[in-house]
């Protein structure tokens, strides 16, 4: 069983450095200019992962701060959705920017389905309720 996050153990970097590592299982101790300049370091390593991002997730509601925990959630979820799919959802959730609920809904059938992103599928489903409550699928542009 995992041991669970704390208050005590923020922030992970200086706490915690036991648990920090890239997509590629480097730790922050082997990013080193060094290691840049032999090619050893990728983007990969320096790219935050989903699982950092759940650690930042029980840290917060260690915290009883519930909202941004959930906010890392979603975001730990973002880190599979390719860059064009998220600023594409992003764009539509701007007022004014999906001319239907049916898009939004769309947009979060393909998050659920194709990258299993379920809170971020959920947060799309619950803004399109809300847009359509408040009358925010008028052609703005």
């Amino acid at each position: 069983m995992t041991e669970k996050l704390t208050i005590h153990d923020y922030p992970l970097a200086e706490k915690r450095p036991d648990l920090v590592r890239g997509k590629r299982g480097k730790s922050p101790d082997d990013i080193t200019l060094a290691s840049v300049i032999d090619g050893e370091i990728t983007m990969e390593d320096l790219r935050i992962t989903a699982t950092a991002l759940l650690q930042q997730a029980e840290i917060a509601r260690a915290a009883s701060r519930d909202t941004l925990a959930a906010n890392f959630e979603r975001a730990a979820e973002m880190v599979a959705v390719p860059e064009d799919t998220m600023m594409r959802v992003y764009e539509l959730l701007r007022p004014g920017r999906a001319t239907s609920k049916t898009v939004l809904l769309d947009a979060a059938r393909e998050l659920q389905e194709r990258y299993s992103a379920t809170r971020l599928a959920e947060f799309v489903t619950e803004a399109a309720d809300v847009y359509e409550q408040r009358g925010l699928f008028k052609n703005r542009f």
